[in-house]
């Protein structure tokens, strides 16, 4: 079972401001490996960035799509089952900014149901400190991260909004025995309150909350599909 991915950013796709004082040494390559399937590879690193996102457009000017958050060390990607007879152009973007301390919950799990008038919605709460930090500092991490489980597969998140001039906030998770932590929302800069509907292998796992910026992208390649 998967979730997609909740996106909130208002402006999400639009968010191409190069934010980064250099680029990361990254070439990105495409192989078609069938008439409408597209394999992306790349080499080189950034360490200080804390992940990757890669993004797909029809037209060389975009606009562009996320296909997928990534850890750094993720080196590959498919693009399956593709449109016949189309230019698809990629390009790779690190994301930066530093996160919460981490949390672990734990929910009963199984399903539950959730009457939309009830259910909150992502929100900014108010009070706190004014958050003025630069999010290229240490001091602009989210703090006092709190969880609280609504129901057997729901938890409300909050947290103290410490960063001046984040492009938003991402929720991370690591499931037990997992080895990465991994995006599952994606929330406008401000945010600071989240609920989150969890999948089966997410009964017990580890949270925190990034406040984030992108970085410039990497070289476009492109591919024109076969097919029909």
């Amino acid at each position: 079972m998967k979730r997609a991915l909740v996106l909130c950013c208002a402006a999400f796709s639009a968010a191409l401001t190069a934010c980064s004082t250099a680029a990361p040494p990254v070439s990105l390559a495409a192989t078609m490996t069938s008439p409408v399937d597209i394999r992306l590879n790349w080499t080189g690193t950034d360490p200080s960035a804390a992940g990757r996102i890669i993004e797909f457009a029809t037209a060389a000017d975009g606009p562009w799509t996320t296909l997928q958050f990534m850890p750094v060390r993720q080196d590959s990607y498919v693009h399956p089952d593709l449109m016949p007879q189309t230019s698809f152009y990629y390009r790779l973007r690190p994301y930066y900014g530093p996160a919460s301390t981490a949390v672990t919950v734990t929910v009963p799990g199984g399903s539950a149901g959730n009457d939309s008038k009830d259910w909150p919605s992502p929100a900014t709460l108010p009070g706190g400190p004014a958050a003025t930090h630069p999010v290229r500092t240490g001091a602009a991490a989210p703090t006092d991260l709190k969880a609280k489980v609504l129901q057997s597969n729901g938890i409300l998140f909050t947290w103290t909004d410490n960063a001046a001039d984040e492009e938003g906030y991402l929720l991370e998770d690591q499931p037990a025995g997992a080895a990465d932590y991994k995006v599952v929302a994606v929330l406008d800069r401000d945010i600071n309150s989240f609920p989150l509907i969890t999948l089966p292998d997410e009964n017990t796992a580890s949270y925190r909350v990034r406040a984030f910026y992108y970085g410039p992208p990497s070289n476009v390649v492109t591919r024109r599909t076969g097919g029909e």
